[in-house]
């Protein structure tokens, strides 16, 4: 099956993110409001900065036993998850502030996670939220080898097990970031050739190389350097930074749409989903109701609908217009799925990973009585 220039089909002439956007739209002209973050994602880049870089200052001072570098190294991947999840996030999709330079400036944070910004706008941005939940387009649920999370990619026995052993491999996300971004430069330009993104320059290409190497220079030789921990304690101090953050960044991610409501649409044999793309986006993600603090420690991304449909507008005005889409998709009969708590929404997301591992059939079984769009919404409860 071909995947150049593959096109949304909007068969039933839904009107319903017309509609949908001039609410929106309403709301922030009503109320003088500015869609990016202003000085409230300010405050925040600071606070989860520092609390990246603050251990990592006094790690380097050499004035802690081991242990307490350890301890100061688990800091840093909470840090690490929540530069993620609310600096680098907004600020790649332009909604940090309204101001270019400053959006680059946040979303170049992901250099001091290893990461790099235009492969992930490519992964992410383009790929991951133009063709959410579908297998070989979507990066975060394709390329796998020991996950299957959708039913339309190959059954293997180990994936019997996924449930149990998936959350170890969560935990791998940020040591990936080194190797995987040379990996995709070839991936994302062979997409490139079927129109699907944009091809690596010899620019970036460049910027990926000297910021890779700065990542090593910054995390690995200087406290080497600077401190008289062995190797060997740097290695698990690596380790655990690296573990705690990709748990935290992954499972969250994962919540949004690896669960038992969303599904994974098929292509036609044109290659093309025959579905409009705002209710492709409500199919396949799903919010989970928290605590304000909670939502505010990973980005608002509790409110993956509202972000999947307005990636523009910045998370801190997620709860706000939260009720405006759900009370549209309710008058249009579309789905709005939305789990009870953060613990709900993970057993569901056990739930459907057993579901993925099971014998194809049952898994199609299975996935299509799911994921028949109801005019219902998961829970009667309301996130925040």
């Amino acid at each position: 099956m071909t995947t150049t220039n593959v096109k949304f089909l909007n068969k039933d002439k839904s009107t319903f993110f017309p509609v949908l956007r001039t609410r929106i739209e309403r709301y922030f002209q009503e109320n003088e409001i500015c869609k990016s973050g202003g000085s409230p994602m300010l405050g925040k880049a600071i606070f989860m900065l520092s609390l990246y870089l603050v251990p990592y200052v006094l790690i380097l001072t050499n004035v802690f036993p081991a242990w307490a570098m350890l301890v100061m190294s688990g800091m840093m991947g909470i840090g690490i998850a929540g530069v993620g999840m609310s600096v680098m996030h907004d600020a790649n999709h332009g909604s940090f502030s309204t101001s270019p330079w400053v959006n680059n400036l946040f979303s170049g944070s992901l250099y001091l996670l290893g990461g790099n910004v235009y492969n992930w706008k490519v992964q992410h941005n383009t790929l991951h939220h133009t063709y959410t939940n579908i297998d070989q387009l979507d990066s975060d649920i394709t390329g796998k080898p020991f996950l299957r999370l959708c039913d339309q990619q190959r059954l293997h026995k180990m994936h019997r097990y996924q449930h149990l052993y998936a959350f170890v491999l969560y935990g791998l996300m940020t040591f990936s970031f080194l190797v995987k971004d040379f990996r995709q430069v070839g991936e994302f330009n062979r997409k490139a050739k079927q129109k699907l993104t944009k091809s690596f320059s010899a620019r970036e290409i460049g910027i990926l190389l000297v910021s890779k190497l700065m990542y090593v220079f910054f995390v690995c030789v200087l406290p080497l350097l600077m401190t008289d921990i062995t190797f060997g304690q740097w290695a698990i101090g690596f380790l655990l930074m690296n573990f705690v953050a990709g748990f935290v960044l992954s499972v969250i991610f994962q919540l949004a749409h690896i669960i038992e409501e969303v599904h994974s649409p098929i292509r036609n044999d044109q290659g093309n989903i025959e579905n409009a793309w705002a209710i492709h986006q409500l199919e396949s993600t799903a919010n989970f109701s928290g605590h304000w603090l909670m939502s505010w420690c990973i980005g608002g991304l509790n409110y993956q609908i509202e972000h999947h449909l307005f990636p523009s507008i910045s998370h801190v005005h997620y709860p706000a217009i939260a009720p405006i889409v759900q009370e549209t998709a309710r008058q249009f009969g579309l789905p709005y799925y939305q789990k009870t708590s953060i613990f709900d929404a993970l057993g569901s997301h056990i739930n459907m990973l057993k579901k993925l591992g099971r014998h194809a059939e049952q898994t199609v079984t299975a996935q299509r009585v799911v994921c028949t769009p109801q005019p219902v919404i998961s829970s009667s409860q309301p996130i925040g």
